[in-house]
């Protein structure tokens, strides 16, 4: 016998919790399948617990550069209270609160691990060995996510190297910490663990966020070396000696004939998709690979063709690897299940509500590091990939009045990539304090598509950061009738 739903969802973090709360709301019963917290990676080991772990070292930079708050600063960050409030936002890695909201979604929760027994069917076994077979009337949608991506250096393995998870959930604050990666994992965490005091040493085999504009990862690397980081680029991990009697403990022999001593290793080289362990030979896919959807997120079969049936949102499609877009991909998957299982009418053309157009052109990030990195769109070098004809503006932030008010000496740089053919914007960059804050305003000309003509008539406040939009706009070139 088995228990049957309208909807399955397999793996209860934003994302999946998304997923099921559209599809009640869509007048579906539902049910989350979870073998570890309700809440997911987001809450207890990744969004939450790292901006937590940044922000105090934030916001003491910036109080030092404003002249009499710096004064009333005497001392240095206090480490324990900073992990204790990094323990309060994760809720000391307890989900009773997420079980409440479940109830009052009315979405119900099996706790274990599912594995798909064939097509709309799973079996579900708990930590204690019991098992629950589920079948779904309608749906099942797949939100497990990503695991850390742990590369086959020498030695690495025998190191014990912590993952982003035990970076963000770590107790103590080792005296040295080598962090092997390039990316945003690598960039907030050496933040991060540098301003909580410890020896920070980034390696990585490129350029720091090297899928941003330039000109960010180079603020980034001049910012960590300045606070005290050594930051190595163009360099890789050859081989990991461990010594556990050694002060260090660990000896990074590099590419470029150096060497880096350091107690703890953090590897930040990117993330796999979570799939390898869920049954899914059962239903003709291959295990251990992104599961590729069509923009209502029906999973493809191998032909490429959409199962009708199965959904999946997320860090496990490799469409963009970011909660706010993995939730935004929830919500249309909810919405499309629901229409499509009460036959009501689905919109999937471009920009269409059961459409997820925006992870292909308008996909926000922000960096939490110093100085944030805020950015959506295109970087002028994709805009260029694609055969965009394109104008780059760029303008320096503490420039304007609202940066002169921020803070003293602020930096930070803006960009905007125009596509000239039709005067939009493509892309906008931010690095600078708190520019995390001006995204959401370019995420919407981006993605509305906001003509030149008409972003003139958006009128920045003064004196704000956001003034910063009518220098970019300056810089461009008003248009004449």
């Amino acid at each position: 016998m088995s228990t049957s739903y309208d909807v399955i969802v397999i793996g209860g973090g934003a994302i999946g919790e998304n997923v099921a709360d559209r599809a009640v709301q869509g007048g579906l019963s539902a049910v989350i399948v979870e073998a570890e917290l309700v809440g997911g990676e987001c809450s207890y080991w990744a969004c939450m617990p790292s901006k937590a772990l940044l922000r105090s070292g934030s916001v003491l930079e910036t109080v030092r550069t404003v002249p009499g708050a710096a004064e009333a600063v005497t001392g240095k960050l206090d480490v324990e209270k900073v992990l204790a409030r990094r323990n309060t936002v994760t809720s000391n890695w307890k989900d009773d609160g997420q079980l409440e909201w479940l109830d009052s979604a009315h979405i119900d929760l099996v706790r274990g691990h599912a594995v798909f027994t064939g097509p709309k069917a799973l079996k579900v076994t708990a930590a204690d060995g019991t098992v629950t077979e589920l079948a779904a009337n309608h749906a099942i949608a797949v939100s497990t996510g990503s695991l850390p991506q742990l590369p086959d250096t020498p030695g690495l393995a025998e190191a014990q190297p912590w993952t982003s998870r035990d970076a963000t959930s770590a107790q103590t604050i080792p005296a040295s910490l080598a962090i092997i990666g390039g990316g945003v994992v690598a960039a907030e965490m050496a933040t991060a663990y540098t301003s909580l005091g410890a020896q920070v040493t980034l390696i990585a085999r490129g350029k720091l966020l090297g899928n941003q504009e330039p000109f960010a990862g180079e603020k980034v690397a001049e910012a960590l070396t300045k606070a005290g980081a050594d930051v190595k680029l163009g360099v890789a991990v050859e081989r990991v000696e461990t010594d556990a009697a050694a002060a260090g403990g660990h000896t990074l022999l590099l590419s470029d004939g150096s060497a880096v001593v350091a107690e703890k290793i953090l590897v930040a080289t990117g993330r796999v998709p979570r799939t390898s362990d869920l049954g899914l030979e059962a239903i003709g896919l291959p295990t251990g690979e992104y599961l590729k959807t069509d923009d209502s997120l029906r999973v493809l079969d191998p032909g490429g063709n959409p199962i009708e049936w199965l959904y999946a949102a997320g860090d496990v499609t490799g469409r963009a690897l970011l909660t706010h877009q993995g939730k935004y991909q929830a919500r249309i998957a909810g919405d499309a299940i629901a229409a499509r299982a009460l036959g009501k009418p689905v919109d999937t053309s471009p920009w269409g509500v059961h459409s997820a157009t925006a992870d292909h052109a308008a996909v926000p990030q922000v960096t939490f590091t110093t100085p944030e990195v805020a950015s959506v769109g295109l970087t002028a070098a994709e805009a260029e990939k694609r055969g965009i004809r394109t104008r780059v503006v760029d303008y320096e932030i503490g420039w304007v009045a609202g940066a002169t008010i921020h803070s003293d000496g602020y930096e930070g740089t803006a960009r905007m990539v125009v596509d000239e053919d039709r005067r939009v914007l493509v892309g906008v960059t931010f690095v600078g304090a708190d520019v995390g804050e001006l995204l959401h305003s370019a995420t919407i000309a981006v993605t509305a598509e906001v003509p030149i003509e008409r972003l003139w008539h958006a009128v920045p406040s003064y004196p704000t950061l956001s003034e910063v939009w009518l220098r970019l706009l300056e810089a461009y070139g008003r248009p004449t009738a």
